[in-house]
């Protein structure tokens, strides 16, 4: 059999995992249950080149170096595609149809979600194969997943004839229940609906066609009209955006009479609230998980992760606390899904820890805030080494650069010197600079910003490596 093309659904914002997951850092990149991210848990489990080609990442265009940095931690290759404005899975499927049709059409195509837990890869990647021969039948085959509890947060599938050794015909895709009904579904063989979808490009890309026409020819033209920006494929902007709102399940797979359903008993988790972390992270005796510099005395049932000082409870059940060091949630257990309206709550309020960490990821290392007040903040920076900060300017604010480890090359104006270890550089407001690291470590230094406007929108990029002018 032929292999499988991976196309992984990577630009979610994951706001009912915050504070750990942001707008400018969604969970799908942030290391929840172990050492790496669910997406580079993805990559990995997709490393099998008898069985898997180089993948497909699908994300938005803010994403695109973070995507890039994870995939290069674990050895991957494959295609970067950019989405240039938000839209749902069903665009992104479109778009994996049609880059995969022009391939070759009858290329077998795996959809993929990259904020998922599976805890049994040999099995998934068996359930892979089996999916992608169904596929090949002309058949569209989504996973469901074996339900081992009434959950409310999915939605079910009513499996009904077999169709071949591995799957079923879809008789009906059930929203998401109540606890009554979600245990009627349990108990009538209903699966979980996983989200995660197999099936030939010719055809998915036909049915596409036949029941959302204006999804289809955005898809053809966005995928026609993209263009190369560094080492990624960024989609064509007018036309991706004609695109609608929709996601592929009322697009297409509750339309299609292609639809099959192929049981999945593989250890699977969408990882949807805090709730669903503590049972995959391996509990104490006490059914306790500890993450970090965190202590819990008389307390059982409950998850406390402390990125940044020491966080302790004591005498309490069934709660979760998350400590970010600029932000710090508690919560019963229970009480999980009522993160996302807390999200919306504080966005509203136009709380800056609803977007970002007060370590912002960059293309060239990041920048972490130390301490802030009127006309002044103090900022960590780092730069990867070979890197450089786009040639730049400001309106409002002056710098100062302590270089506290390795040498900094700093262009001011029309001179260029390099700043060593306890060494400083002093930049005044107007003047034309940038930062670059010749060594071979990381450079750190401290930024001391001063003015009487401090956002980081007072930046006027000149040049730039990484075509943000």
């Amino acid at each position: 059999m032929a292999t499988i093309l991976p196309v992984i659904m990577c630009g979610g914002s994951g706001t009912r995992m915050w504070p750990l997951s942001r707008e400018t850092h969604p969970k799908q990149f942030i290391p929840l249950l172990g050492e790496r991210s669910s997406f580079e848990e993805t990559l990995a489990m997709l490393a099998s080149a008898d069985v898997f080609d180089p993948p497909v990442v699908i994300t938005n265009r803010d994403y695109r170096f973070l995507v890039g940095e994870q995939m290069q931690a674990v050895g991957s290759g494959g295609q970067i595609v950019l989405e240039p404005v938000r839209r749902d899975s069903g665009p992104a499927v479109a778009v994996a149809a049609e880059f995969a049709f022009r391939r070759a059409p009858d290329t077998i195509v795996a959809m993929l979600a990259s904020d998922h837990a599976i805890m049994d890869r040999e099995g998934f990647v068996a359930l892979c194969r089996d999916a992608a021969a169904t596929a090949a039948e002309g058949h569209i085959v989504t996973l469901g997943v074996k339900p081992d509890h009434p959950a409310t947060g999915y939605g079910y599938i009513r499996p009904g004839a077999p169709r071949g050794a591995h799957a079923f015909a879809v008789e009906e895709f059930a929203e998401k229940p109540d606890a009554a009904r979600a245990q009627e579904y349990i108990d009538k063989g209903y699966l979980w609906n996983s989200g995660n979808f197999f099936f030939r490009a010719d055809v998915m890309r036909a049915e596409i066609e036949a029941f959302d026409p204006q999804m289809a020819a955005a898809a053809r033209a966005a995928v026609e009209n993209a263009k190369q920006d560094l080492d990624f494929l960024l989609l064509d902007e007018e036309a991706f955006t004609a695109a609608p709102k929709i996601s592929i399940d009322y697009a297409v797979m509750e339309r299609t009479t292609r639809a099959v359903v192929a049981p999945a008993d593989v250890g699977w988790s969408d990882i949807g609230s805090w709730s669903a972390v503590r049972p995959l992270s391996n509990p104490d005796a006490n059914g306790n998980v500890l993450r970090g510099a965190a202590m819990a005395l008389d307390a059982r049932n409950v998850y406390v992760r402390s990125d940044e000082g020491l966080t302790a409870v004591v005498g309490l059940n069934d709660v979760i606390v998350v400590n970010t060091g600029d932000a710090t949630l508690v919560i019963a257990a229970d009480a999980a899904a009522q993160v996302k309206t807390l999200v919306d709550t504080l966005a509203k309020a136009g709380r800056r820890e609803v977007r970002e960490h007060r370590r912002v990821a960059r293309p060239w290392g990041y920048y972490q805030s130390v301490d802030q007040g009127e006309r002044y903040q103090v900022k960590r920076i780092a730069v990867k080494p070979g890197a450089a900060l786009s040639l730049q300017k400001h309106f409002h604010r002056a710098e100062h650069w302590i270089v506290v480890r390795g040498t900094a090359e700093v262009q001011r104006n029309q001179e260029t010197m390099l700043v060593h270890e306890n060494e400083s550089i002093y930049l005044p407001i107007g003047s034309v600079h940038r930062l670059r690291n010749p060594g071979k470590i990381d450079l750190e230094l401290i930024e001391v910003q001063t003015g009487s406007y401090l956002g980081e929108d007072d930046i006027v990029r000149i040049e730039d490596s990484y075509n943000r002018t």
